[in-house]
């Protein structure tokens, strides 16, 4: 409810707004419903990418963009997705979108997250979203990148980053058990550190300041926290047999 009433403001150059709610408890539909949008109620169940592939299905046009409820899109990048789903001679299907993350008023540009591209923008027929979490839109016609990054503004506080790494761990470690990934105390020992060197050092993360720093040790706990709990869940099954 806190970021929905801005996002759609924010959007509303748009010719259809659309909203996937996961039965939340608080205002964010009725929020969502002033601002213009149509919001269908569906249940997450632990699945992104099912989840976005329902919101494609219900959208009427030709092009789709998918945007989080943390995201902005500059006044840069609205005039540049205009021009590239209006122009007669365009032969690309979709459409990869540079990402910046803005943590504590400060602006990342290294790190994880320094390069990240995501494709958000594509026509309707042209993929579906793969994945349960951490869910890519797989299309299978001609991609670009567009020049303008959309603004990111997540996990505003120390209190919902540690709760979002929680969550996304969880359902990380049971897709890799489902894939029958094991975890050994070797990887829950070696893969965070190592994950803080690169993001931290290899990727420059230090050049960001304290977020970087914090960015580096809450992703690094996240790897931690995936294969510590993968390992529990073989842990559990095996003691259940």
């Amino acid at each position: 409810e806190k970021n929905i009433g801005q996002c759609l403001e924010n959007l509303s150059w748009c010719d259809e707004l659309i909203v996937v709610d996961d039965e939340s408890s608080d205002t964010t539909v009725s929020i969502a419903k002033k601002k213009g949008a149509t919001v269908f109620i569906h249940a997450l169940q632990g699945d992104f990418a099912a989840q976005r592939n329902y919101g494609l299905e219900k959208a009427k046009g030709e092009w789709v963009f998918f945007v989080d409820a943390d995201e902005r899109v500059s006044q840069s990048l609205w005039y540049e997705i205009m021009a590239k789903t209006n122009e007669p001679a365009n032969v690309c299907d979709g459409y990869f979108l540079k990402r910046r993350d803005t943590l504590w008023k400060k602006q990342l540009r290294y790190g994880e997250i320094g390069n990240i591209r995501l494709l958000r923008l594509a026509k309707k027929n042209a993929g579906r979203w793969q994945g349960k979490v951490h869910e890519v839109w797989k299309v299978t016609g001609k991609t670009d990148v567009l020049q303008n990054a959309l603004e990111h503004f997540p996990h505003q506080t120390i209190k919902e980053f540690l709760e979002e790494i929680n969550y996304y761990s969880t359902l990380r470690a049971e897709e890799l058990k489902k894939k029958k990934v094991h975890a050994s105390w070797l990887t829950i020992l070696v893969y965070p550190k190592v994950k803080f060197i690169v993001n931290y050092f290899l990727r420059k993360g230090f050049l960001d300041g304290i977020p970087g720093l914090v960015l580096a040790l809450m992703m690094s706990l996240h790897s931690f926290l995936v294969r510590g709990k993968l390992w529990l869940l073989w842990k559990r099954t095996k003691n259940n047999e």
